[in-house]
């Protein structure tokens, strides 16, 4: 399922906990491994993965056991560049560049 800006909280929770069990299993670690490994109950870890609400620390310390850490770093990444920052980037030195160079002013009462 892709998750999108439209997609319900409560399903999202329900899509990110699919997804948890499933890469748990393929990692081959049961429920009892990983809750104990992240320092958390397994009704937590179960809880998580029926989508019902968790926080977001027992989230994390799973991603961690399951080796997942770059996976955290890409949900809000450290430097993020929107086409909108971008524009407004090139815009701030377009600006800079005219106002360094400013063109002559020409009165209508000048000769040329």
């Amino acid at each position: 399922m892709k998750i999108d800006y439209l997609t319900p909280e409560a399903t999202i929770l329900k899509e990110l906990g699919q997804r948890l069990a499933r890469i748990r299993k393929q990692q081959g670690t049961s429920q009892t491994q990983l809750a104990q490994e992240a320092g958390l109950g397994v009704a937590t870890l179960r809880r998580i993965e029926a989508g019902r609400d968790s926080q977001m620390e027992s989230w994390l310390k799973i991603m961690k056991c399951l080796r997942m850490v770059s996976a955290i770093d890409a949900l809000l990444p450290e430097t993020f560049n929107s086409p909108r920052a971008q524009a407004l980037s090139a815009a701030k030195r377009g600006r800079k560049r005219t106002e360094a160079n400013p063109a002559p002013i020409k009165w209508g009462d000048q000769q040329t």
